[in-house]
């Protein structure tokens, strides 16, 4: 089933023009979110690495692997994913677009936006400079020879990156996931429905699905 399947409802007092006392919409109740378990969110074990290919989305992601496009929401929880527009990776013409809006032009977006180190090593195989640290144009590094000598060096050992570049490997990151091992999901099903279910015993209670607004409260 989808999200909302799962959300219960519940009834809000009508307020539309020509409503009469007592008439109520029944709404879902978004102050209850779905979560996943404490103890199995938090073991690694229980989940495994998953890659985002071109413009998938969330159910296109749930259907390879789950085998249902409607279980998107538990490939988003998992991740802790709010807000897909901003912590999903964008489709190809729409991050052309926001590299256009961002920059102005493609020029622009070739511009440099930091520089980077290259790895450089010793004759002996040992690193003195690690690759990806960011330093200004024409840095220098100091090293110690084999008799302790130290040399100061400004060779070429930076490389630019570009406002696109950097942009990319933002969108790059995004799409390195963790996915709910499908023999764990029965498991999140049965907890979701049972709390996600009202408890009799209050007075606006209606069903396990279903209650007055007047015991709505801010929670989850």
């Amino acid at each position: 089933m989808g999200y909302f399947n799962y959300v219960p409802d519940f009834n809000y007092v009508d307020r539309n023009i020509g409503a009469r006392i007592g008439d109520y919409t029944k709404v879902k109740n978004l102050f209850r979110r779905i979560k996943i378990r404490e103890d199995i969110f938090q073991d690694a074990t229980t989940f495994e690495k998953y890659q985002i290919k071109g413009d998938d989305r969330p159910d296109n992601v749930a259907d390879e692997v789950y085998g249902n496009p409607e279980l998107d929401w538990l490939v988003l929880i998992s991740n802790n994913i709010i807000n897909v527009q901003t912590e999903w990776p964008m489709p190809q013409l729409t991050f052309d677009s926001y590299i256009l809006d961002k920059y102005g032009s493609y020029d622009n977006a070739n511009a440099v936006h930091h520089y980077e180190t290259i790895e450089v090593k010793n004759s002996n195989n040992v690193t003195l400079v690690p690759a990806g640290l960011t330093v200004d144009e024409g840095s220098s590094y100091s090293y110690y020879d084999s008799n302790g000598q130290s040399f100061v060096s400004s060779g070429d050992f930076t490389t630019p990156i570009t406002n696109i570049v950097y942009e990319e490997r933002i969108e790059e990151a995004k799409r390195n996931i963790f996915l709910l091992k499908g023999r764990y999901i029965p498991i999140i099903l049965d907890d979701i429905e049972r709390v996600m279910s009202y408890e009799k015993g209050s007075s606006d209670y209606i069903s396990g699905t279903l209650k007055s607004s007047s015991n709505i409260r801010l929670t989850t």
